[in-house]
């Protein structure tokens, strides 16, 4: 378990100014907490990028190989007599591997966004109650050597609280 160290703030720029001096200043692990949606948060850390997409291609490209083989195997399996037309055919395939590829692409993006977004929670993280009503908290993960020098630049930065808290980022 580390140290967090959470500063709160009144004001929506200096909130968005923290994280950016706190980033600067060599500090990955920063959360931050908000009771509004806030505008600039990706300009300020950077953007993130998105697995979820690679979640959703693999899936649909396991569900339609998997729908056709499914159809394959039981065309095969089932051999009937058709008049002399081929036992293996395209277009009505087509169809089954069209919804197994629908079905596999929806769990798997369900899947990678509750892998992305970090459900099930596994980790306890700082929080603090206040982030819900009307403060903006920056938390960032430190070791007790760095927690004295996040607490000064928070200090600096103009918060009006500041927080130790221990809970992993």
């Amino acid at each position: 378990m580390t140290n967090s160290v959470l500063g709160l703030f009144k004001y929506e720029d200096e909130f968005l100014e923290a994280a950016g001096r706190m980033k600067e200043s060599g500090f990955h692990e920063i959360t931050l907490m908000s009771p509004i949606p806030v505008h600039g948060v990706e300009e300020v850390l950077g953007k993130k990028k998105r697995i979820i997409r690679y979640f959703a291609y693999a899936g649909a490209v396991i569900g339609f190989t998997c729908g056709f083989a499914l159809a394959v195997f039981s065309a095969l399996s089932f051999i009937l007599p058709v008049g002399g037309r081929p036992i293996i055919t395209i277009p009505p395939f087509l169809i089954i591997a069209y919804e197994f590829t629908i079905f596999m692409g929806v769990i798997f993006t369900l899947v990678g966004f509750h892998l992305a977004s970090g459900l099930p929670a596994w980790r306890d993280r700082a929080y603090t109650m206040e982030s819900n009503v009307d403060r903006f908290a920056v938390a960032v993960a430190c070791t007790d050597q760095t927690a004295a020098e996040a607490e000064r630049l928070f200090r600096e930065l103009g918060a009006d609280d500041i927080k130790r808290v221990e809970a992993e980022i």
